[in-house]
């Protein structure tokens, strides 16, 4: 199998097996491409979810094309964006053509309010593998818990914490490199 069906075939697993969203792919991802495939380091793939949370579009897409880009430049960056979007786009033009005919079935409703929490959890769980990686410790723990109650709380745009990061990160550098 040549690298492209594979960056293709892997990425359409991803999309094809993930409820909620590109959040929600992160474990699976990380499961893929770092443990299984051995594509990334840990820290590279760290390196690519900064990456792409820093840039505009869809997560999941972002995600697939810096990995794809990586691998095969702008040619894998797509097989990868297409990969991971197919199954969505399918399911979505699915959904589209029946919606109306199950949107007010009880068993429907009753599945969807199964999965939210679900949901909830494949979200929150990456965050303590990332938490991991991005060395948080007794001294720095503060940083994400303040800027998600600034983000959540306040309406602080997610911009302005990472800013506010980088320098306050930049900062502490050069104060540990002058002693």
């Amino acid at each position: 199998m040549g690298i492209y069906t594979d960056l293709f075939v892997t990425f359409s697993k991803i999309g094809a097996f993930t409820l909620g969203g590109g959040y929600a792919m992160f474990p699976i991802m990380e499961k893929e491409i770092v443990n299984e495939k051995k594509w990334l380091t840990k820290e590279e793939f760290m390196d690519i979810l900064v990456i792409a949370q820093s840039t505009p579009g869809l997560f999941a897409i972002d995600m697939a094309s810096h990995i794809g880009y990586k691998f095969k430049g702008v040619r894998g960056g797509v097989v990868s964006a297409m990969g991971v979007a197919g199954p969505s786009i399918l399911s979505i033009i699915l959904i589209a053509m029946f919606f109306q005919t199950f949107k007010d079935n009880i068993y429907v409703e009753k599945f969807f309010m199964g999965v939210r929490p679900c949901v909830v959890a494949l979200i929150l769980a990456p965050c303590f593998s990332m938490a991991k990686s991005a060395k948080i410790n007794r001294h720095n723990f503060w940083i994400p818990i303040l800027c998600a109650l600034l983000i959540n709380s306040f309406g602080v745009s997610p911009v302005w914490c990472i800013i506010a990061a980088g320098l306050g990160g930049y900062l502490y550098g050069l104060s540990k490199s002058k002693k």
